[in-house]
């Protein structure tokens, strides 16, 4: 191939669409070892739109923190700091 043929190759989708960035724990990261649950600011970033729990598949949590940023939710919900249900929170 010839210089100004490589410069015309256009690529459908992005190149970058197969690698897969490696998902962290920002908790164990940081040295984070308390969720307050009376920051419902912070605890907004674990929940999607529609107020669910955000799976830690997503986030990348390990199991532990996992655990406790959804009793944070809960505890913050259950207080009426944050909402149980709600339509485009974000």
């Amino acid at each position: 191939m010839s210089k100004s043929a490589q410069d015309t190759i256009k690529y459908l989708t992005s190149p970058k669409i197969g690698l897969i960035k490696k998902k962290y724990c920002r908790f164990k990261k940081n040295g984070i070892k308390y969720i307050d649950y009376k920051d419902p600011e912070y605890l907004l970033s674990f929940i999607n739109e529609q107020g669910k729990i955000t799976p830690r598949r997503f986030t990348g949590n390990s199991l532990k923190f996992q655990r406790k940023v959804a009793q944070a939710i809960k505890r913050a919900r259950h207080l009426a700091l944050m909402p149980y249900v709600a339509d485009l929170l974000k």
